[in-house]
């Protein structure tokens, strides 16, 4: 390869304000960075061993943006800025130009960030601590931005376009899902291209999911603290670079190969929904490094306290972005389209996205940045989804998102929870939760499918570890197992953790049958966590936020034992129940009400007897007990597909007795077990009725 000579600064041009970041157009590339506070900015060039080559201010200032044009520059030309402005903490400013800034905009980042004292703007250890100022240069530790040649030739790739009400997300982990898959190279594993290998490709698709909903892939950092430790940041809740993808997820060195992940994704039929973390960085507070926007310019991109030496901490990370500031929104805003429209995804999931509507007077529906994005005619056209919650005042928001949005749902995790623990009171709440939670969305024409229900995710125990621990085991976190929750809503079924016991061990699979069905059979969005499907243990682990490792990576070879396949094929029945059958998957909610002609309703709450729940049944706590009727009949059955009219009866036992259930009436007879997650036939009397086994479901058709 040749030797690339320095460009000369006599060569610099003008540019342009816009676009932000660095952008080649076939003959050289055009540096812009937004910074209101700045008094001057270099651009600093780097060789591809790292080596600074040269400072070069860029020229221009227009409209709070610097910029300037290298007509000597090509993709591949490692990049970084230095930033000179007060350096004045007490008044939010903490410009230092000897460290060395990551471009907000960078749409590659190379190398790995090496932890360092010189890395902090200010002095560690000195006794007036961040106020003061140090002059080492971090160059040398820091990763490097990398100018991109954008060409991908994208072929008939088409997006799935999946409607919200056939959605079913899969949940999962770059690495988590490829580790450990025998079929997968060795040299693609953890990364971008496993993702697209047939066989993790033809999984999905055995399954039936939708859409596959990675945790974050934006470049971010690994704590120094867990380093110290041996571990790192597995989840990546730590973004530093919102336009890049993670390095490590590079086994091919280029983004190119994010593109044809989702070509190769699309082309399955799958979409790909990002988890994104746009409500913090991985700069930390007053005394975390400095690495990019805290450089750039500190008061225009976080929100400060009144004293704004300190950080507004809603986030419990350090620091909070702040999206009231027209430069921060803006580069939010431009990052999520620039996923649509250059890398082709088809949706997000917010990352605590309360702080994302938090104005200064607290959270708001109508927001400067919720609202962007819903007027949005690129963004408002992909699948939104909110964590409605995170730890500042009045952070607890779900189902007070605006039209156009779906929310993590957690009341429906904990109702299922408690439901099939056996815990007393909760059919009640449990059938508004199979309704799409109504309670929450069933306004201004929201729908059922703005309810993303889930029993498992990343944070938590798996499905696994929920009927097999009553408590956590973080203690391979490091941090004397007082990190992670302690409200779970699981059971152990008699044994903490592994047994051997056979009676103990079906109890286990059945339930877990039990909530997956239960998951998958409700109206709204389901989501699935990817594993689940398998049995995959985490040892009681509920917080592996910092387990990349077996602990955390989904074992293949433990996959294809019979009792796995078992429990995958039973994910792939159910779904496939769902595509069958509309009314398990509804646009509208159910309402119940009898339709005065034909005398039907969409819905019938039932006692075991057959009879209709009544007021006094509903807060009877200790009937575990119910039948739910899905009158295919009905005018009002929100179905937007022709065919013939099914009906459907959902029966569930969630006590530790038999049960009988007498389902049907003069018109409907139940008679054909589409699903059941009892091992054993269940038995049918003369009469029609039908005993359901202890901790056991079953889907019958008319």
């Amino acid at each position: 390869m040749a030797r690339r000579e320095p460009v000369q600064s006599s060569r610099v041009r003008e540019g342009r304000p816009y676009p932000l970041g660095a952008t080649w157009d076939g003959l050289g590339v055009n540096f812009a960075l937004y910074s209101r506070h700045a008094t001057k900015v270099e651009l600093c060039l780097f060789d591809a061993r790292g080596r600074e080559q040269e400072r070069i201010p860029l020229p221009e200032y227009t409209d709070e943006i610097w910029h300037g044009y290298l007509p000597d520059a090509r993709p591949g030309q490692r990049y970084g800025y230095r930033v000179h402005g007060p350096y004045a903490p007490d008044a939010g400013h903490r410009f230092n130009p000897n460290k060395l800034l990551l471009d907000p905009y960078a749409k590659q980042i190379v190398g790995e960030l090496k932890w360092a004292p010189h890395l902090f703007g200010y002095t560690v250890g000195h006794r007036d601590a961040d106020l003061s100022f140090d002059k080492r240069d971090s160059a040398s530790y820091m990763p490097k931005c990398a100018v991109i040649d954008p060409a991908f030739s994208w072929g008939n790739e088409r997006a799935p376009a999946t409607p919200w009400e056939r959605t079913v997300i899969y949940e999962g982990h770059v690495r988590g899902l490829t580790m450990q898959h025998p079929q997968i190279p060795e040299a693609d594993r953890g990364t971008f291209s496993a993702l697209r290998n047939d066989a993790l490709v033809d999984h999905l698709k055995y399954l039936g999911v939708t859409a596959i909903e990675l945790l974050p892939v934006h470049a971010f950092v690994d704590d120094q603290h867990l380093l110290e430790k041996g571990l790192r940041n597995y989840w990546g809740y730590n973004s530093i670079g919102f336009f890049a993808p993670h390095p490590r997820y590079l086994s091919l060195g280029t983004v190119a190969e994010f593109k044809q992940m989702v070509a190769r994704l699309h082309h399955a039929g799958l979409e790909v929904i990002l988890d994104v973390v746009y409500n913090h960085t991985a700069e930390g507070n007053e005394l975390g490094p400095t690495l990019s926007f805290k450089g750039i310019d500190n008061a225009s991109y976080y929100r400060l306290a009144d004293d704004r030496r300190y950080y507004i901490n809603d986030t419990g990370t350090g620091n909070t972005f702040d999206l009231t500031n027209a430069g921060a929104l803006r580069m939010v805003m431009d990052s999520l389209r620039y996923w649509v429209t250059e890398m082709r995804v088809d949706g997000f999931r917010f990352d605590l996205a309360t702080i994302l509507g938090r104005e200064r007077h607290g959270f708001d529906a109508s927001g400067s940045f919720l609202d962007a994005v819903r007027q949005d005619p690129i963004l408002g056209q992909v699948k939104l989804i909110a964590e409605p919650w995170d730890i500042g005042p009045g952070g607890y928001q779900l189902g007070n998102f605006a039209p156009g949005w779906a929310e993590w749902n957690d009341k429906f995790r904990d109702t299922v929870r408690g439901l099939w623990r056996g815990d007393a009171g909760q059919l009640a709440d449990f059938a508004t939760r199979f309704n799409g939670s109504s309670d929450l969305f069933d306004r201004q024409g929201r729908r059922p499918s703005s309810s993303v229900n889930f029993i498992t995710a990343h944070d938590g125990f798996t499905l696994h570890d929920l009927v097999s621990y009553e408590h956590k085991h973080n203690e391979a976190n490091g941090e004397d197992n007082r990190d992670g929750h302690e409200h779970n809503l699981s059971s152990n079924h008699g044994v903490e953790g592994d047994t051997q016991e056979p009676g103990i061990l079906a109890l286990r699979a059945q339930q877990m049958r039990n909530l997956l069905a239960t998951l998958l059979l409700s109206q709204g969005t389901p989501m699935l966590l990817a594993g689940d499907e398998f049995g995959h243990s985490q040892q009681g682990n509920n917080n592996a936020y910092c387990q990349d490792n077996a602990l955390s990576w989904i074992d293949w070879d433990k996959a294809a034992q019979p009792a796995a396949q078992a429990q995958a094929a039973f994910v792939r029945r159910v779904l496939s129940l769902r595509r069958r059958y509309a009314l398990l998957r509804r646009n509208r909610f159910l309402r119940g009400e009898v339709d005065p002609v034909l005398g039907v309703s969409d819905v019938r709450w039932c006692r075991p007897d057959g009879q209709p729940m009544q007021e006094a049944d509903w807060h009877d706590a200790e009937r575990r007990a119910l039948g739910i009727g899905l009158d295919g009949r009905s005018p009002d059955s929100g179905l937007r597909e022709p065919g013939r009219h099914v009906s459907l009866a959902l029966l569930l036992n969630a006590g530790a007795e038999p049960v009988r259930f007498a389902i049907g009436d003069d018109t409907l007879s139940f008679r054909k077990v589409l699903l059941q997650t009892p091992e054993a036939p269940l038995e049918s009397d003369e009469q029609g009725g039908w005993v359901l086994p202890a901790h056991s479901l079953c889907l019958l058709a008319a």
